[in-house]
């Protein structure tokens, strides 16, 4: 008998995500070893856990567990590896589920929110993306924009919420709820506001503006 072939750790980006965001996947994340989520179905039943939410947490997990992508710019670099876990009654309403452990030890963990949406939940829960997708979009982007500004200035605290950003559009394939990016003639600015709403911390607003964008720099990939 022919032994199987070993997992490829080369991962393959999900569908539904922009060629930047694939490519990003493909040449910039690793697969790793999950665990098997389907031998804790009974027991989770029994504990009372509905099986609708175990099938959405499980649908997760085949279509992301095991992704480890680059730090993000911020959250403390995000999750190490994307990974389901047990789902919890919410809060907020509904049922949520962990989305990977934090790469530190940290006050709030990264959650998949009752209508799918990524964020992360401390002193209250902040949906950052409508989507996981949106998540990493967004990390895509910003490892693009990094690449291609001309100038990246960080802004912090109160003058977060004083930037001027008429003249400019959201980017879509981000998904933004907290957290949103913004397009304009020569730049881009990413608004990262989740710790000051998950923490109840307006200090822990922070904007990074990225300028000196040609055209590819503003939409390419």
């Amino acid at each position: 008998m022919t032994p199987a072939a070993p997992p490829s750790y080369v991962p393959v980006a999900p569908a539904g995500l922009t060629r930047r965001a694939r490519t990003f996947v493909e040449a910039h994340g690793i697969r790793v070893a999950r665990p098997d989520l389907g031998r804790h179905r009974d027991a989770w039943i029994e504990r009372g856990v509905p099986a609708t939410e175990i099938d959405r947490a499980m649908a997760f997990e085949d279509r992301w567990g095991g992704l480890a992508l680059p730090p993000a710019p911020f959250y403390d670099s995000g999750p190490h590896v994307l990974r389901a876990d047990v789902p919890e009654a919410s809060p907020v309403g509904g049922w949520w589920f962990p989305a990977g452990d934090g790469r530190f030890s940290m006050a709030y963990g990264f959650w998949i929110g009752p209508g799918g949406e990524f964020g992360i939940n401390g002193y209250r829960w902040a949906p950052l993306h409508a989507c996981i997708e949106g998540w990493v979009e967004s990390l895509a982007l910003a490892h693009h924009a990094r690449r291609w500004a001309g100038t990246v200035t960080r802004i912090t605290g109160e003058a977060v919420d004083s930037l001027d950003l008429e003249g400019y559009e959201p980017v879509p394939e981000v998904r933004g709820m907290t957290d949103t990016w913004w397009r304009g003639e020569d730049s881009l600015v990413a608004l990262y506001r989740g710790e000051a709403v998950g923490m109840n911390a307006p200090a822990c607003g922070e904007a990074h503006v990225y300028g000196g964008l040609d055209k590819w720099g503003l939409h390419g990939g």
